[in-house]
């Protein structure tokens, strides 16, 4: 599985070992120590996929992600030594796929890594498919094989995992999803109750992009206790 992996830590010790067990698996590496360097290199190489520490000398790994989600949607994994689930509320936010508490398992990195890689590349090749090609209602205009979205003749700029959600709740319009049938079908992983969370904040972060209000939902609809919906 070739990819190039942006991946950077301000503990150095960290990073080489995420080098290392990387490189072992045939991935290039992009390494550096701080924000300044990533922002280079993020404007400079094309990339697969990027491993961001949250605490950085310069840039931090936040503005980081959030510059990423300007122009790119390949993959973006979140390193934090905190923990703190604000930490992670925010990078989810900010368009991040995954995220890793460290002290971590180089080898679950690796693991979270090539998962990441498989759901992108499904992404690229016009995955998730089931039914129509195209789904056009109430100035949505969703294409799944061109993976494009235009709300009302505006072109959407979504994250992988957003524009699946998106495709999910229109291919399902009229009929309420669970947090449980939308993790499980989007992410592909085992439900947990701290999944509503994670589903939570990227409904949050597609409803800013479609100019959706919470409290006065025009399209994605919460059910409380239940999921979401979009009427027909």
């Amino acid at each position: 599985m070739e990819a190039k992996i942006l991946a950077v830590d301000d503990e150095r010790e960290i990073a080489d070992l995420v080098e290392l067990y990387l490189k072992n698996e045939g991935f290039t590496v992009y390494k550096c120590y701080d924000g300044d360097k990533a922002l280079e290199l993020i404007q400079s190489q094309p990339m697969d996929l990027a491993l961001l520490d949250v605490m950085l000398p310069g840039i931090d790994g936040f503005e980081l992600c959030r510059v990423i989600r300007e122009s790119y949607t390949y993959p973006v994994i979140m390193l934090t030594a905190r923990g703190e689930e604000l930490d992670k509320i925010n990078g989810l936010a900010l368009g991040a796929d995954d995220y890793i508490t460290k002290p971590f398992s180089p080898l679950e990195m690796v693991a979270r890594v090539k998962a990441q890689l498989r759901r992108a590349r499904r992404y690229n090749e016009g995955a998730l498919q089931a039914g129509g090609d195209v789904i056009d209602f109430s100035g949505i205009v969703i294409d799944r094989a061109a993976r494009t979205c235009l709300l009302n003749d505006r072109p959407l700029s979504l994250t992988p995992l957003e524009f699946n959600i998106l495709w999910l709740l229109c291919e399902n319009r009229g009929k309420v999803i669970s947090c449980e049938q939308l993790f499980r079908q989007v992410w592909g992983e085992k439900y947990f109750t701290n999944s509503n969370n994670t589903v939570m904040v990227h409904i949050r972060h597609l409803r800013e992009k479609m100019g959706d209000k919470a409290d006065k939902p025009k399209y994605i609809k919460t059910v409380w206790g239940v999921g979401y919906k979009i009427d027909g």
